[in-house]
């Protein structure tokens, strides 16, 4: 399995369990999870996110095999282009993660658009969570809203040269993001869609597709446990199972 959404280092507002690499790993291993694309947790608070970049790059040293860097950029903050630049080569991270309600900037702005031309020309996929915690969830010194589904569908509209990874994400139907139209330029992970009841990653699976979905859990601010467990009860073939499991992941990075 490919695990498009996790995370190493420490988050500002609680301690996570399996933050350093070593005990993320472990995590992985117990889950079944043979790779993960990993993002620094602490760069979404850290002012400078650049920091949090070299901290994944040291952590991941020695575990090519396993993690899948992605860098945190801020389009706001001065000096991304060089950032940017020093993730790709250097770093070799193969993807970004956008934050712009935690970074105070809007997709459709021209710095965002600036920077997510940038990472696509350099191949690297741009990853949106929609959020990082529950709103209901988050210290008494932020508030911080789910980036909405209307700009990033604006976004990856004006942007159909670009790969999208969408994670973290729910309610995608009641939004463009969930009806065919838009360019087939992004996916969505089922960390937090729902397999009964309203069973929301079978409507995207029959609106737009066996090719739109990847697995993605959310560790270490989740556990794995539920996103295996939704795979299981997916009322769907062993082959498109597969595709969430790893082949649409696999093809898109």
């Amino acid at each position: 399995m490919i695990d498009v959404n996790a995370y190493l280092g420490p988050f500002a507002f609680r301690r996570l369990r399996d933050r350093t690499a070593p005990a993320l790993l472990r995590r992985m291993d117990r889950a079944g999870i043979a790779r993960a694309c990993v993002s620094s947790a602490a760069a979404i608070t850290y002012r400078n996110a650049q920091a949090g970049n070299e901290e994944v790059f040291e952590d991941v040293k020695g575990h090519g095999d396993r993690f899948i860097p992605f860098a945190v950029l801020n389009p706001a903050y001065a000096g991304w282009r060089e950032d940017l630049a020093i993730c790709h080569e250097r770093f070799g991270m193969r993807g970004v993660r956008l934050y712009p309600r935690w970074h105070n900037y809007r997709l459709t702005s021209p710095e965002c658009r600036a920077l997510v031309a940038e990472a696509a020309r350099h191949g690297m996929v741009l990853s949106i969570p929609l959020r990082v915690e529950d709103r209901r969830q988050q210290s008494w010194l932020v508030d911080v809203p789910d980036v909405d589904k209307e700009e990033i569908a604006a976004l990856v509209a004006d942007a159909p040269e670009a790969r999208f990874i969408l994670v973290n994400g729910s309610g995608y139907l009641a939004s463009r993001l969930g009806r065919p139209g838009l360019p087939a330029n992004y996916v969505m992970d089922i960390a937090l869609l729902s397999v009964e009841l309203a069973n929301e990653a079978g409507a995207l699976l029959r609106v737009l597709g066996p090719d739109r979905l990847v697995f993605g859990t959310g560790i270490p601010f989740h556990y794995p446990e539920p996103a295996l467990v939704k795979l299981e009860l997916l009322d769907v073939s062993s082959d498109v199972k597969e595709k969430i499991r790893r082949g649409n992941a696999a093809r898109w990075l």
